[in-house]
C-alpha cells in the first residue's frame, strides 16, 4: 500500500499521480478549487471523497477547510486543502503504522478523524453559548446581540458541513466496492452515528441560541420599562411641587399667606408634606 500525502492541490506530483492512477479530470479540478461540497463519487478503479474538516483558530473563528481522499486497491491519495492541526497532528500519527495497514483501513481512520475534531468545535460553541447567557442575564448590550447573530451564522454553516458529511457517511455504507473490505462496514456506521449526534448537538446549540436571543429581548423590554418607571415615579413625585410653585407665582392678590413673613416657608413645607404624602401612595401601591 503506498499513501501519498499531499500538501497542495497544486503540488506537481498530483499531476504525476493523476496520470499513473488514471484519475478523472473533474476530481482533479475539484481538488484544485476549494469550498467543494463533501461529497463521495466513483471513479475507474478508485473512490473520490471530499471531507470537510473544522476547526476554531487563534481568533476564534470558526475554519472550515477541504481534505480530498483518493482510495485505490493498492493506493491512499490524500491532499490537504487549508491548514487543521488536529487532523494534521493525527495524519502524522498514521505515517508512522501506514505501511502496515489496508487502505480501506487507512482511509477510515483519515476519515474518523475527520470527524472527530467536530468534537472540540462543538465545544467551543457549547462554552460561547453559556457565557452568552450570564451576559444577557447579567447585562444585555448591543455587542451581546451581534455575538448571538455570529454564533447562529456559525452553527448554521456547521450544520451544512455536518449534514453533508453525514451524508457522505451514509453513502459509503451503501457502496458496492470491493475497495472497502465488509470488516469496515460497522467502523463506518459508527462514523455515521458520531455524525448523526453531532448534527444533533448543533440543533440544540440552536434552539439554545434561540433562547438566548429570546431572554436579551425580555431583558432589554424589562430595562426600558424600569426606565419608563422610574421616569414615571419621578415626574409624579414632582407635580405637586410643580402645582404649589405655580400657584403661589401668579400675580393674582389675596393669596392664602402672602402677606405672611413665612410665606416661604409655609410653600416649602406644603411642597415637602404633599411630595412625603405621594411617595407613601405609591410605595403603597408598589410602584417601586
Amino acid at each position: 500500500m503506498i499513501w501519498h500525502d499531499l500538501r497542495d492541490s497544486n503540488d506537481p506530483e498530483f499531476d504525476v499521480l493523476a496520470a499513473r492512477y488514471n484519475l478523472h479530470p473533474l476530481h482533479v479540478e475539484d481538488c484544485r478549487h476549494r469550498n467543494q461540497r463533501a461529497k463521495v463519487e466513483d471513479g475507474p478503479g478508485y473512490i473520490f471523497v471530499v471531507a470537510k474538516p473544522v476547526h476554531i483558530n487563534a481568533e476564534g473563528e470558526m475554519v472550515i477547510t477541504d481534505f480530498d481522499l483518493f482510495l485505490g486497491r493498492d493506493f491512499l491519495i490524500t491532499i490537504e486543502e487549508g491548514s487543521c492541526p488536529s487532523l494534521r497532528a493525527h495524519l502524522d500519527k498514521l505515517h508512522a503504522a501506514a505501511s502496515q495497514s489496508r487502505p480501506d483501513q487507512l482511509f477510515y481512520k483519515i476519515v474518523d478523524a475527520t470527524v472527530d475534531a467536530y468534537t472540540p468545535v462543538l465545544d467551543w460553541f457549547n462554552d460561547a453559548i453559556d457565557a452568552i447567557e450570564d451576559a444577557v442575564l447579567e447585562k444585555p448590550s448591543p455587542t451581546t446581540l451581534q455575538r448571538i447573530f455570529s454564533l447562529k451564522r456559525g452553527l448554521i454553516e456547521l450544520r451544512h458541513v455536518l449534514t453533508n458529511m453525514r451524508d457522505v457517511a451514509s453513502n459509503l455504507q451503501r457502496l458496492e466496492t470491493e475497495l472497502i473490505q465488509r470488516d469496515l462496514w460497522p467502523f463506518l456506521r459508527d462514523v455515521y452515528d458520531h455524525l448523526t449526534r453531532a448534527v444533533e448537538m448543533v440543533e440544540m446549540h440552536r434552539d439554545l441560541l434561540a433562547g438566548a436571543m429570546d431572554i436579551y429581548l425580555s431583558s432589554v423590554a424589562n430595562r426600558t420599562n424600569q426606565v419608563m418607571k422610574v421616569l414615571t415615579v419621578l415626574g409624579t413625585i414632582a407635580l405637586p411641587a410643580i402645582v404649589i410653585s405655580g400657584f403661589f407665582g401668579m400675580n393674582t392678590k389675596n393669596l392664602p399667606w402672602i402677606d405672611s413673613p413665612f410665606a416661604t416657608e409655609i410653600a416649602a413645607g406644603l411642597m415637602v408634606i404633599t411630595t412625603v404624602s405621594l411617595l407613601i401612595l405609591l410605595k403603597k401601591f408598589d410602584w417601586f
